[in-house]
């Protein structure tokens, strides 16, 4: 099973959500940013690390929600770990994404998101 770190942030009324890039695992599916734990890696150490090479973002408080095991069709496991992020440095560039959006509520449900993000998304949208 993939430890998977997911970052919630959020600025005025907005969440930002990440497309992967074409023609890789998931292609266009849309996303939390986060990623995988490197070895010996925590939570919080893993999305600092991940946010700064992916969107160029200093990240400060960071509190965990929940943690959901997630099963894909093509047989990819994960346990991924949700952090909301109070506080941010930086405007986030995109370093590695097809494209970057801050979306509202009702836009996030209408994305074609990563299923392990689903049950989520459901969460904070009732």
């Amino acid at each position: 099973m993939t430890e998977v770190a997911v970052a919630i942030l959020r600025k005025n009324k907005l969440l930002l959500v990440c497309q992967r890039k074409r023609g890789g695992r998931y292609a266009l599916k849309w996303e939390f940013p986060g990623g995988k734990f490197e070895p010996g890696e925590t939570v919080e150490q893993c999305l600092r690390r991940e946010l700064s090479e992916e969107l160029s973002l200093t990240l400060h408080s960071i509190d965990r929600i929940e943690t959901i095991a997630a099963d894909y069709e093509d047989g990819g496991t994960f346990n991924v770990s949700y952090c909301f992020v109070s506080g941010f440095d930086g405007e986030p560039h995109n370093n590695v994404f097809e494209q970057i959006r801050w979306v509202t509520l009702g836009e996030l449900k209408q994305m074609d998101m990563l299923d392990g993000n689903k049950p989520f998304i459901a969460a904070l949208t009732d």
